[in-house]
């Protein structure tokens, strides 16, 4: 990585003094036994293709756009290194009831959130995906963990915990959508778990350049690294540890 870090240039003079005189933003280091978690990114957040993102949340209301097509690559380097290594890969996405009635808070701050259900696709989007579908580019193998989640943490009301446990995985490499959303939430959870944290930077993304940026700089301040791709790439291959993965076959 350069010198220069992403939210760099959204900090004033004053921010970058307090940050540097009260310590935080050192490197906590990463633990022995990590599980990589790939963090919502599916088709709601992506799109069916590349495109600008005004164009994309046309059909797709929390497309992240261009953005999310750019960390793909980064997101199955990381994948990919995991799987070589023997080390657990845990995705996560949404679900929703065909009704809608699950759907909670999330219908309170947008006026489109009625699309997320079946019964409510628009019919531009002439799609027979459905949004919480994990991208093919990056689709979880047999072995992988698929957690299905109703709000923005990747733990709350989920199992993540108890797997990890059963794992024995003592960190998370973090990736995945939307950085100043889920991505934090998570983060933040796991924080509250005592785990050690990672959060590779060219794989998580938002719909927001300034979001991003301003809750990467945030979350490497207080509760986890914010590394390069290639640096989380080289944390994971010196990894060398045994865990009780699954095994992908049926019972």
């Amino acid at each position: 990585m350069t010198n220069e870090r992403i939210w760099e240039k959204f900090l004033t003079e004053r921010d970058k003094e307090v940050f540097s005189a009260s310590g935080y933003g050192a490197t906590a280091g990463g633990g022995k036994k990590p599980a990589l978690l790939v963090i919502d990114v599916n088709y709601a957040f992506c799109g069916e293709r590349r495109e600008p993102i005004l164009e994309s949340i046309e059909k797709w209301r929390t497309s992240c756009g261009e953005e999310a097509w750019d960390s793909l690559p980064h997101i199955k380097k990381l994948i990919d290194k995991c799987h070589d290594k023997g080390i657990p890969v845990i995705y996560t996405t949404g679900t929703v009831r065909n009704d809608g009635w699950d759907k909670g808070a999330w219908n309170f701050k947008s006026s489109r959130s009625d699309e997320d259900i079946p019964s409510g696709s628009p019919e531009a989007r002439d799609s027979n995906r459905d949004g919480n579908d994990i991208m093919d580019e990056i689709a979880p193998k047999p072995q992988d963990i698929v957690i299905r989640k109703h709000k923005p943490s990747a733990f709350y009301g989920t199992p993540l915990t108890a797997f990890l446990n059963d794992l024995g995985a003592d960190s998370l490499v973090v990736t995945g959508t939307t950085t100043s959303g889920c991505v934090r939430a998570s983060v933040l959870d796991g924080f509250s778990e005592n785990l050690r944290i990672i959060i590779a930077e060219e794989a998580c993304f938002d719909r927001s350049q300034a979001s991003h940026a301003i809750n990467l700089c945030d979350m490497h301040a207080k509760y986890a690294d914010v590394v390069s791709t290639q640096e989380a790439m080289d944390y994971i291959d010196a990894i060398e540890a045994n865990y009780n993965l699954p095994s992908g076959k049926p019972l």
